[in-house]
Parts: structure tokens; C-alpha cells; sequence
């Protein structure tokens, strides 16, 4: 920062030449004298009050002067002597000794006209100094109003000239520019330059490739059929589960609340028992309806995004499927214009009980059946399904009978409990997960003949088996009333109980513990549900039978399933009296995992090791453990 001397005006003095070198501040003359007489006492207060203002003036351009003595008298003599040069140099170009902008300030004034001036105090026009007006001497006043330097009383004009304009900074020409780019040492360092950009670029390139390359490649997906992407509900008796028709269409949005993929309704024909003669497949009994009423509700089922399945077991109420073996024939032909019928009615799937017997009897007129059903569309999202039912239980009879009969999905006996121990049952799963596709495997406990899931394995069983059922490779299939722990009352289709109708104050103390096991085992149908439909190691993952401590015992079972990267998820159920400890461990595994869903004491959330898996009796376990790379 550079200070210029600035000539400071006082009043009553001439302001100094620019080329003298005079001191900044030109010295004070002597006193004027005294005035001949003494002025009027009113002209005397006037004076003391412009005294007043004087002295404040006065101090303000004392610290003023104070201020610029200072800086000013920091420069040094080069500095001022270049200062004195600059001023003079632009008084000489912008001319003269006339007028300057000023007004006319004495001499020089044409060489000020670019500085500003700055008014310190502004003084009214009552505050006049005393040698000028009316009231003093005639003769001071005329020198003083003569004088060209004649300045208002405590007025000070400081002149501040502009501020030279810095020096520019003025880069290379475009010549310049263009010779010194051509050097060969700039040729060199651009050369060099774009050589990096591009071996760098080249390395990002390969290091990208290397990953794709490396990265564990994304397993395919199956080949999805909607039957296998949720469990399927079967509604054996319309009359015990809502009346009728009308009913069962009223309840079709509280179904789709359980993430059923396909209601599987009926049979609803005409069909008078052991009675051939007044088979009716196209009919539908009065008792439970009429076709407009059955159209609305396959219209509410497909608005609800399920799917509907409709049983055509011809004797459905006699001791026999197709009754006999003389009437295999004129009933498969029957079934076949049938089929037709209720397919432009816009069922999505057929329920055939016994199919082993007209396979084996009528394998053309099968054929025919299967064709009819299943090469009706080759949409998946429109495929029709053809579901079979068989009372075979062993593994490698219903292995066989999925081969022979090509039927999509096939109901059994494999999982009921009277027939296989825990042993058996895993050597069974395992031996269908082998031979078949897991969109051929059907699980389920009960049935039409069999009766519910609760009546089965008795009502504290039932959470423990809708985990069996959720977990195994396939489709889960439910009677309806099992998300509830329904029982058989005198009869395999028991009425079908809706707590939400009922008064909570009217329940006695037993009621109420039913009622509360019956939601409880809800949850848990409602968790499982939604579980399978999101995680893509449940809905088509890999089965692994895992070992265990105990694993001679024939009432303990475990398994896992995974696919690709996503999360595993272990299974272990025992049924018998006592806890059993599990070692679960396996080399797609992890060491430990956490507790999604248990039937016992465990806390959701718990981890849990997987060499040593504790359950207790009667009881089953749902461990997720997280995919490790």
C-alpha cells in the first residue's frame, strides 16, 4: 500500500504550491488584531456559539493532519520524490494554471480538477466567520469577501487525488505462445502427457474387464410356473367353509390377505354317489350355487391376482374316484367335453383325485385329458395346471407315479406322520428332489379323505408342520382351516371358524385360550408366507439334508437351502419328547446364523451356532445365515 501526500487546506491560509517544498501544513500567521470596539452583546453570544463549532472543527482536522503526518512521513524519500513526479506529469498533460473544477481556488487549480474533494464538516450558513456580514469592520469585511481564499469558518477541503492505476499483468501473445509450445521440450512433455492419459485409460479398461471376469457369476432362474410361487388352498366343502358361492366370494379378499397363490375349490358338480348314471360334470349343485354365481367369483379370485383350481373328481362322494373300473371309459369321455366347458369359464387349473387308475386303465383317453390341459397355453402366466391326488406314500411310488403320469403337480400320503418317521420322510424328500423338478413337488398334510392338519398332528403340532411345509422344495399345500389349527369335528370338513365375528367379551376363560392359539398359529402361517414369497432360497433354492448328533434318531429332521448369493436358511424340527442338540454345520454355510421363527422359547433375532443348534421337543427352528463369498 503506497500514501500520497495530500496538501491539507486551512482556513485563512493559502494552500501550498505543488513546487514547493514546503512542509505539508503551511505555518499559522500572527493574530489578527482586536477590533477597534467591543461588539454588541448579541452579536457576542452569536460569536461564543460559532466558537463552539470552530473548536470541534478544529479538532477534527488536527487528528486528520495527525493522521496523514503519520503515514505519510513513513514513505520514503524515493517513494515521495516518484509520488511528486506522478502529480506533476499528470498537471502537465491535463494542462494550465486556469479555473480548475475546484471553482477557482487560487493557483493550480486546473491542476486539481481530477481530485475529489472531501467536506468534513458541513457548517450552516448562520455559522459565518466574524470578519465577514454586516456586523464587523468594513474594511476586514471587504478583504475578507476580496480574498480569493476566503473559505467557510470550520470548513476544511481536503484534495485527494486518484489512485494510480496499478500495473496490468499482460500474459504471452499469441505468437509467444505459439513459438514456445514448439520447443521440442514442450513437444516432449505433451507427447509424454498423452501417452500417460491413454496407458492409464487402457489400464481402467483391463482392470474393469478383470472384475467382470472374476465376479461370481448371477446363477440363472428356473423356469417359473406360477403354481410353484406360493402355497395352494383347498376349499373341499363349500357349505362348511362359507355356505356357498356367494359366501365363498365374500371371503376371497381375507384370502388373499395369506398370500395364497390358487384357491382349489370344490368338487361342485352334480354327482350322486356311486351313481354314473347322473354324473353331471357341467352342472353345478344346487345347493351351493349356480354358474352365474360361480363366474363372479372366479372374476373376484383372478382380481385379487390368484389363481383358481377346480376339482373335477367325478365320484367325488362315492367310495371310489372313477367309480369303477367298467366305467373308467364312459366317464373319462365324459370329463373330456367337460374340461373344455369349464376352461372357457375361465378356470386356471383341474384337481384329479385317483389318477393312477385311468393312467393305467385309459393311457390314450389320459392323454387326451392331459393335452386338453396342460397345451392350452404355452404363457406361463396362463398355463393351466393339472393337479393330481394319489394315497401312495412311499418315496418311489409317488417318484413312478409323477413319471407316468405327467400330471404338473402331485398330491400324497409321503408326509403324514402314521406312515413315516422323521428318517423316512428325509430320505423321501431327498429322493424326489433328485428325480424331479421342484415345480413337480406338491408337500401337504390332509386332505379330503384325510381331514386337517390339526386333527393329524394334533393342535400343538401344527406351527411346527406349516414350517415343514413352507420350507421343503415345492409347493406348499393347505386345507383350508390349517392356517388356523382348525380340527375335524365328526367329520373331515368341519365348519370353518371366523374370529373376527365373534364378541371378544362373550368368550368364556377356554375359549379364549382356543381363540389365541388360533391367531398365534395365523402369525405364524402369515410370516412363513411372506417370507417364502420374498426369499429366493425358499421359493426354488437348493435342498441340503444336513447331519446332526443324533442323526440315528428317527424323530429329528434338518435340512437347508440356498441359492446362489442370497441368503441360506436352515430348518430343524424334532418331535420327540425330549431337546435334541444339533450339529447343522456344512461347507455352504456359515458358522452361526440368526433365529427368524421359532415354535418354542427363542427370541426372534437370537444368534445361533450352527455346530451346536438346540430345539426343543416338539418344537422346530427357522435360522437364516447370511451368504458368505
Amino acid at each position: 500500500m503506497r500514501f500520497l501526500r495530500r496538501p491539507i487546506y486551512v482556513y485563512g491560509l493559502p494552500p501550498p504550491t505543488r513546487h514547493s517544498s514546503s512542509p505539508l501544513i503551511t505555518p499559522l500567521p500572527p493574530p489578527l488584531p482586536l477590533p477597534p470596539s467591543l461588539p454588541h452583546p448579541s452579536l457576542l453570544l452569536h460569536s461564543l456559539r460559532h466558537t463552539r463549532h470552530v473548536e470541534a472543527a478544529a479538532a477534527s482536522v488536527v487528528f486528520k493532519v495527525a493522521y496523514l503526518a503519520v503515514f505519510t512521513g513513513s514513505l520514503s524519500r524515493d517513494e515521495r520524490e516518484r509520488n511528486r513526479r506522478g502529480h506533476e506529469g499528470r498537471g502537465a498533460d491535463r494542462g494550465g494554471a486556469g479555473e480548475g473544477a475546484g471553482g477557482g481556488e487560487g493557483e493550480g487549480g486546473g491542476t486539481w480538477s481530477r481530485s475529489r474533494e472531501v467536506e468534513l464538516t458541513e457548517v450552516e450558513q448562520e455559522k459565518e466567520p466574524m470578519t465577514g456580514g454586516g456586523g464587523g469592520d468594513a474594511a476586514n469585511g471587504d478583504a475578507a469577501a476580496s480574498s480569493p481564499l476566503t473559505e467557510k469558518n470550520g470548513s476544511v477541503n481536503v484534495k485527494i487525488p486518484d489512485e494510480e492505476a496499478g500495473a496490468t499483468f499482460t500474459g504471452l501473445s499469441k505468437e509467444e505462445l505459439l513459438r514456445v509450445a514448439g520447443t521440442p521440450g514442450w513437444v516432449r512433455t505433451r507427447c509424454a502427457l498423452l501417452a500417460l492419459f491413454w496407458l492409464g485409460w487402457l489400464g481402467m479398461l483391463c482392470g474393469a474387464v478383470l472384475i467382470i471376469l472374476q465376479a461370481p457369476r448371477c446363477r440363472p432362474l428356473p423356469p417359473a410356473v406360477w403354481w410353484a410361487q406360493g402355497p395352494l388352498y383347498q376349499i373341499g366343502d363349500v357349505k362348511a367353509f362359507s355356505e356357498n358361492l356367494t359366501g365363498l366370494q365374500q371371503k376371497v379378499d381375507q384370502l388373499s390377505k395369506l398370500k395364497l397363490k390358487a384357491l382349489v375349490v370344490g368338487p361342485l358338480h352334480v354327482a350322486p354317489a356311486d351313481d354314473p348314471e347322473n354324473l353331471d360334470f357341467n352342472k353345478i349343485s344346487p345347493d351351493v350355487g349356480n354358474l352365474q354365481q360361480f363366474r363372479e367369483l372366479v372374476q373376484a379370485v383372478h382380481q385379487k391376482h390368484m389363481y383358481f383350481i377346480l376339482d373335477l373328481t367325478p365320484n367325488y362322494n362315492g367310495n371310489q374316484p372313477w367309480f369303477s373300473n367298467s366305467t373308467v371309459t364312459t366317464v373319462a369321455e365324459q370329463l373330456k367335453s367337460a374340461l373344455m366347458f369349464w376352461l372357457k369359464e375361465g378356470v386356471d387349473g383341474v384337481q384329479l383325485a385317483g389318477v393312477e387308475r385311468v393312467a393305467s386303465l385309459e393311457p390314450s383317453l389320459w392323454a387326451d385329458i392331459r393335452a386338453i390341459v396342460q397345451n392350452r397355453s404355452d404363457d406361463v402366466a396362463s398355463k393351466k395346471v393339472l393337479v393330481g391326488v394319489t394315497d401312495r406314500g412311499s418315496g418311489p411310488e409317488v417318484s413312478a407315479l409323477l413319471n407316468s403320469s405327467g400330471v404338473n403337480l402331485l398330491l400324497s400320503d409321503l408326509l403324514r406322520s402314521t406312515v413315516a418317521n422323521a428318517t423316512e420322510r428325509a430320505q423321501s424328500v431327498q429322493l424326489l428332489y433328485s428325480a424331479h423338478n421342484q415345480s413337480q413337488l406338491a408337500w401337504n398334510l390332509g386332505g379330503r379323505s384325510q381331514g386337517h392338519l390339526g386333527s393329524l398332528v394334533g393342535s400343538a403340532g401344527v406351527k411346527v408342520h406349516q414350517l415343514l411345509l413352507f420350507t421343503l422344495p415345492g409347493t406348499p399345500v393347505f386345507n383350508y382351516g390349517d392356517e388356523i389349527g382348525l380340527l375335524d369335528q365328526e367329520t373331515t370338513f368341519p365348519t370353518m371358524l371366523w374370529d373376527s365375528l365373534e364378541p371378544e367379551q362373550g368368550l368364556n376363560g377356554t375359549a379364549k385360550e382356543e381363540r389365541e392359539e388360533r391367531a398365534s398359529c395365523l402369525h405364524v402361517f402369515n410370516a412363513l408366507a411372506e417370507l417364502r414369497q420374498r426369499e429366493p432360497a425358499l421359493l426354488y433354492g437348493d435342498f441340503l439334508l444336513l447331519l446332526h448328533a443324533n442323526s440315528s434318531s428317527s424323530s429329528s429332521l434338518a435340512y437347508g437351502r440356498a441359492w446362489d448369493q442370497s441368503d441360506r436358511y436352515v430348518a430343524a424340527f424334532n418331535w420327540a419328547n425330549e431337546g435334541v442338540s444339533m450339529n447343522l454345520t456344512h461347507p455352504l454355510l456359515g458358522p452361526e446364523g440368526v433365529l427368524v421363527l421359532g415354535t418354542g422359547s427363542g427370541a426372534p433375532g437370537t444368534t445361533v451356532s450352527l455346530a451346536t443348534v438346540e430345539v426343543g421337543p416338539d418344537h422346530a427352528l427357522l435360522i437364516k445365515v447370511p451368504y458368505r463369498s
